[in-house]
């Protein structure tokens, strides 16, 4: 039986385990940390459940497509409900709630910018043709030739690779606010608006179509939902595994070393941080230089928070968006110059108002998430400057005193990024998907330079996000299946 070494736990090697156990492969992962997820570990604390990572369930049908692969449903794991609303946006003058549906939508953006709601049934019928080209047709596609792109759908909407989002958004809408709601899906991309084809106008239909979803106990459901069904079908999970070296001889990955023990493998596969990955290589058998990384857009890392309050807090919503200052200045300081921002831009997602189970009785369960520049200076001094800001602005914005009830705060940082994940410069979300990193233009799922030696996750493609790690783990599946039934 063919022997397979997957490094990493997150979705994407966690998918890929699936996939190759399923074809009857021996697979066994190997995870550094004392628990299975990646990103997507979980912090339990005086009876308060956090997502360490994604926060986000979208697109609820790549999910249900990954168990059904596996004769499964999500339903068999864990229970899913619609968020209504979805979430709130708090403006420096106004909020914008978005509903669960898109008719709840239209009335809120008619009550912005008169007539705006035709343009935004228009642009949603537009975006959602896109979802299904980009879902069912191109993310499908692993990576391997510029041709993959080249489809007759693609073809005839070969400008909408060319226009960004903001151009095509600014065209539409003419209110501030409403361009921001258009804009925010696509920082789930890792890029700016303005830098981001305007094909990936998909998001919003993932958004505004599809809606916004909760698994009951958090997204770590997830995790334990694919580790449980890793195991139903034989796969071997091990954890505080710390792989330090991938093996090579005569050009062909033969295994690893783990806690400095060799571990013979007929293939390798990699779903750590790509860059970490090969440098697990000599320097000869990688194929990206330190130079290639240095020029690569990264997407943003992340100062978090994760807080626990001693009652319920009012005004709020599960998931809100504090877009109460400057969203061009913001992205300037994570893209154009990277420095810690003055006035930033913060998201803060309170599971327990839907999911009692996530918070004791009487209590809420808080995780607060600014987006900064990768590869930041990181110390406890700045964490506690940023995390006051923050708290002072949400209690500004929902007409409330907290900071007073707070039991406890834990944070997690650039440092942590780069300790817990080996993650290229802390980052928290890969490399954006900007025209020139999308596609074939990503670092690739099959090592040039070693054979029997694949990647995956949000580094190679599809890209970033919790939906296309679970696809970038079939592909690479894929790949390796491809390959061996070829040898045999």
């Amino acid at each position: 039986m063919t022997k397979i070494s997957i490094i990493g736990s997150g979705f994407s090697s966690l998918s890929a385990a699936c996939y190759l156990a399923k074809q009857g492969h021996n697979v066994a992962v190997y995870e550094k940390n004392s628990t299975v997820g990646g990103r997507a570990r979980q912090l339990k604390k005086q009876g308060f459940t956090f997502d360490i990572g994604p926060s986000w369930y979208w697109m609820p049908d790549i999910f249900e497509k990954f168990f059904n692969d596996f004769g499964k449903s999500t339903k068999d794991y864990y229970q899913l409900d619609k968020l209504s609303p979805a979430y709130k946006i708090f403006f420096s003058d106004d909020e914008i709630t978005i509903g669960d549906c898109l008719d709840k939508i239209c009335d809120e953006f008619e009550r912005i910018e008169s007539g705006s709601s035709e343009e935004l049934r228009k642009f949603i019928s537009k975006a959602q043709e896109n979802y299904d080209i980009a879902i069912n047709k191109i993310v499908l596609k692993p990576g391997l030739s510029p041709f993959e792109l080249v489809t007759k759908d693609t073809v005839t909407r070969v400008d909408q690779f060319f226009k960004t989002i903001s151009s095509e958004v600014r065209k539409k809408f003419k209110n501030p606010k409403l361009i921001s709601t258009l804009e925010f899906p696509v920082l789930f991309l890792g890029a700016k608006p303005s830098k981001t084809p305007s094909f990936y106008s998909f998001m919003n239909f993932a958004d505004f179509g599809l809606g916004t979803w909760h698994p009951k106990g958090g997204m770590y459901q997830v995790i334990n939902a694919m580790q449980t069904l890793a195991i139903e079908l034989g796969v071997e999970i091990n954890t505080e595994s710390n792989v330090t070296k991938i093996n090579v001889k005569d050009g062909k990955a033969i295994g690893i070393t783990v806690n400095n023990t060799e571990i013979e493998s007929d293939y390798v596969l990699s779903g750590a941080d790509y860059n970490h990955s090969e440098t697990l290589l000599n320097k000869e058998h990688r194929q990206y230089s330190d130079s290639y990384w240095e020029k690569k857009t990264f997407a943003p890392s992340s100062l978090l928070f994760y807080v626990g309050f001693n009652k319920k807090l009012k005004n709020i919503e599960h998931h809100n968006l504090f877009f109460d200052t400057n969203f061009d200045v913001h992205a300037q300081d994570i893209y154009d110059n990277p420095k810690w921002p003055e006035e930033p831009l913060f998201y803060v997602n309170f599971p327990s108002i839907t999911d009692k189970s996530m918070a004791p009785d009487g209590c809420e369960t808080g995780f607060f998430l600014i987006p900064i520049a990768p590869n930041l200076e990181d110390t406890e001094e700045l964490r506690e400057q940023y995390f006051d800001i923050i708290i002072d602005r949400f209690e500004r914005k929902t007409s409330q005193n907290v900071s007073n009830s707070i039991i406890f705060k834990e944070s997690f940082c650039v440092k942590d990024f780069k300790e817990q994940y080996n993650s290229y410069k802390g980052n928290a979300y890969g490399m954006a998907n900007t025209l020139s990193q999308t596609a074939f233009l990503r670092p690739n799922l099959k090592s040039k330079k070693v054979a029997n030696l694949y990647f995956t996750g949000q580094l190679t493609v599809p890209g970033p996000g919790v939906p296309p790690s679970l696809i970038s783990g079939k592909l690479a599946a894929d790949l390796i299946t491809k390959h061996h039934s070829k040898k045999i």
